[in-house]
């Protein structure tokens, strides 16, 4: 299950994520993020009460991160000790702003 929240203000977008990031949701986090990021340059992704991430969130992470490069900026913020571990291990900490 997962839970998506979007605020959005001019051209700046918060999405807050809670629940269980995988394979079950990621297509859903990935078509939410497609339909929303024409004309944002500024993309937070809130992940304070994300429990879990698998590869498919990853990959979404990664997509999400080559769009905005080409636009704007994105960050990530509120990252759990487990979950910055997995950023950690994949390399995802090098690719990803993490406040």
């Amino acid at each position: 299950m997962l839970n998506i929240e979007k605020n959005k203000d001019n051209d700046a977008l918060v999405v807050s994520l809670e629940g269980r990031l995988d394979t079950t949701t990621a297509p859903k986090f990935e078509d939410e993020l497609k339909n929303s990021l024409d004309g944002i340059t500024a993309l937070t992704i809130d992940i304070k009460k994300l429990e879990y991430i698998s590869s498919a969130g990853l990959r979404v992470f990664l997509s999400a991160q080559k769009r905005m490069n080409a636009q704007g900026e994105m960050k990530v913020t509120h990252v759990s000790e487990a979950i910055m571990d997995i950023f950690e291990v994949t390399g995802f900490s090098d690719i990803l702003t993490i406040e």
